[in-house]
């Protein structure tokens, strides 16, 4: 960082006295616990960011995402977008992440919600996927304003619900209302965990569907006397093992998708419910004697860029089709979910420019740019808000998203937030 100026210079210190500050704030978000589902404390989250950023002389709108999927009285959608104006007229630099973090699942090895510092990490659901990112822009944007309060512009900082479900109670909402305008907001980033050195322009598509299979019910002693929907399902399980698996295995894309396994189309089974419900874990009696007359799946398609979503959805219904033709007695539902194409920001757009040049400047290192395997709020920028200035950049390692003993690294915090407070100077004050 040679070519830095003074005042670039005492940014950098800037950050680095916030070192204390950054793990305190790291493990105060973590230590609320934002589960989705079903929607917990996202309103204490959202007062607790507007507490500090109103603190550090932003303005601060509570915004309540009412009639979207999830929302309440006990459950409402809360969102909270925070904006300093600079000295007169300039872009508007937009820091969004999500407050919402997944269930805790099984295998941790320390308290999910304790937002403890071991070893130079902070661990707890969420730290890496984002609260560290969100974090780590609330550190930089506060260094920025200390070392350059007339700056040019303004500087948005956001916490935004349900992007573990989707983001229509968050991202989708306020973009329909234009807060992600291209008159109102000029750049955006996202600071989800895709690693201190890549700059991450988009995502794969995603296609969610339920399938259901039909039969008829009756005494399983007699299984011949109905119609066994489980089955109905097996083989569609099998058709999608024998032809739809290796059919998307041939698929390579030419986004930069990371992982490697996530440059083919793939498919997830979420989830399978056929014949009797679960019984509750204190029940202690047997099962009835029953043929299952419904079986249920959720597939979870991610497609790529070069794969329209009508041949991504036409594949499933032919594959069904073909077997309702072959299989006797074979009858389904299918029932489309959901459905985000794909998200691609050009590497030459400003924002994606600039913070890949402040990263080589920050790690000695050229820039990774890369695409996401899954989605995020981003396709809700471009498609509602059609703003398509916009990257996700922050840190924490992608592969520790979702998992047990979930963590983000100090040291990646700091740089990531020299990084986005490098990209301030850059975009605001030259």
């Amino acid at each position: 960082m040679t070519d830095d100026t003074p005042q670039m210079t005492a940014l950098m210190a800037a950050i680095e006295d916030r070192r204390d500050d950054l793990i305190q704030l790291t493990g105060d978000l973590i230590r609320i616990p934002t589960l989705n589902p079903s929607g917990e404390n996202y309103q204490a989250i959202c007062d607790f960011l507007g507490k500090r950023l109103k603190a550090s002389g932003f303005e601060i709108q509570m915004i309540r995402a009412h009639g979207t999927p999830g929302d309440s009285e006990r459950y409402p959608r809360w969102n909270v977008i925070a904006r300093r104006d600079g000295k007169d007229a300039g872009d508007c630099v937009h820091f969004n992440s999500h407050t919402d973090v997944v269930e805790v699942g099984k295998g941790w090895t320390v308290d999910p919600f304790g937002g403890e510092l071991i070893d130079g990490k902070i661990y707890g659901r969420g730290a890496c996927d984002m609260k560290g990112g969100l974090a780590a822009s609330i550190i930089a944007a506060e260094a920025f304003i200390a070392v350059y309060p007339e700056y040019h512009g303004a500087i948005e900082i956001s916490g935004t619900a349900d992007e573990e479900s989707g983001g229509y109670g968050g991202v989708a909402y306020l973009a329909e209302k234009g807060f992600f305008a291209p008159e109102r907001v000029q750049h955006v980033i996202i600071p989800e965990p895709l690693n201190k050195d890549r700059v991450c322009l988009g995502h794969r598509g995603g296609w969610w569907a339920e399938i259901e299979t039909f039969g008829e019910i009756a005494h399983g002693s007699m299984p011949f006397l109905g119609d066994c929907a489980v089955r109905h399902m097996g083989a569609v399980l099998d058709k999608f093992e024998t032809d739809l698996y290796p059919a998307m295995a041939l698929r390579r894309t030419d986004m930069p998708v990371v992982p490697e396994g996530a440059r083919q189309s793939t498919m997830n089974i979420n989830s399978i419910h056929g014949g009797m419900a679960e019984q509750s874990d204190d029940f202690t009696g047997l099962p009835a004697h029953c043929v299952p007359d419904s079986c249920r799946v959720v597939i979870d398609r991610r497609f790529l860029v070069e794969e329209p979503l009508e041949d991504v959805r036409g594949e499933v219904e032919a594959l069904l089709e073909g077997l309702k033709a072959d299989r006797p007695k074979f009858d389904y539902a299918l029932t489309e979910l959901n459905s985000v194409l794909p998200s691609m920001t050009d590497r030459d757009a400003p924002v994606a420019a600039t913070v890949a040049a402040e990263i080589a400047h920050v790690l000695g290192k050229e820039a990774e740019f890369v695409a996401s395997p899954g989605t995020y709020d981003q396709k809700h920028i471009d498609r509602i808000g059609k703003l398509k200035n916009c990257v996700a950049y922050g840190p924490g390692i992608l592969e520790l998203a979702h998992k047990p003993d979930e963590y983000v690294g100090v040291d990646d915090m700091i740089d990531s937030a020299k990084v986005m407070a490098r990209t301030l100077v850059k975009l605001l004050v030259a």
